[in-house]
């Protein structure tokens, strides 16, 4: 089985995250998209973080309605911060038979020659890139086998939603209505 990797905090899960998976899902290269819900990644500030289970429960309910898509909650039973290295290397020892790809935003690219152990990562993985705004020419700061899709721009983030849930002001729309109505609309 061909399995995109969709690695993140998702803190919280929004419609761009589903939008994008889909986006993804629908190039026919995947069978699978994986949201991989990541505790804490090395790279972003602990606090301001809601809990890592909650976060799980939010991806699980807001995919429930597609086969295709799946949670997982891989990197809970890995050492923190979560590194992709060992995240593959635990994947790959559990799940032979599969392929596995990195699905990831254009912004990040630059950043990839900081990952930890990066050149075993790129001999491992393909990596998968849909443009995001304001990065569409970034190269990649490493070589590697790299696809980039076209996609739809999205300007919808975590960090604006957590600031409109700050300031008791309305998520409806931003989020899968199923994790709304679950989780914040009480």
């Amino acid at each position: 089985m061909k399995i995109g990797l969709y690695f993140g905090s998702f803190n919280p899960i929004h419609n761009g995250h589903l939008i994008i998976a889909q986006h993804m899902l629908n190039t026919g290269l995947f069978d699978t998209i994986r949201f991989v819900v990541s505790p804490q990644n090395p790279f972003k500030k602990q606090e301001g973080l809601m809990d890592e289970k909650m976060r799980f429960e939010m991806v699980k309910t807001s995919i429930l309605d597609n086969s295709n898509f799946e949670a997982s909650d891989i990197e809970f039973q890995l050492p923190k911060p979560s590194y992709t290295i060992q995240t593959l290397q635990k994947l790959k020892s559990d799940e032979p038979e599969n392929i596995f790809s990195i699905i990831m935003g254009s912004d990040q690219m630059k950043g990839l020659h900081e990952w930890k152990e990066i050149d075993s990562i790129k001999n491992m993985v393909d990596f998968h890139v849909y443009q995001r705004r304001g990065s569409e020419k970034h190269e990649p700061s490493i070589k590697g086998n790299f696809h980039f899709h076209e996609g739809p721009f999205l300007d919808i983030s975590a960090t604006y939603i957590r600031e409109l849930i700050e300031q008791k002001k309305s998520i409806q729309y931003l989020v899968p209505e199923n994790v709304f109505d679950h989780f914040y609309s009480k």
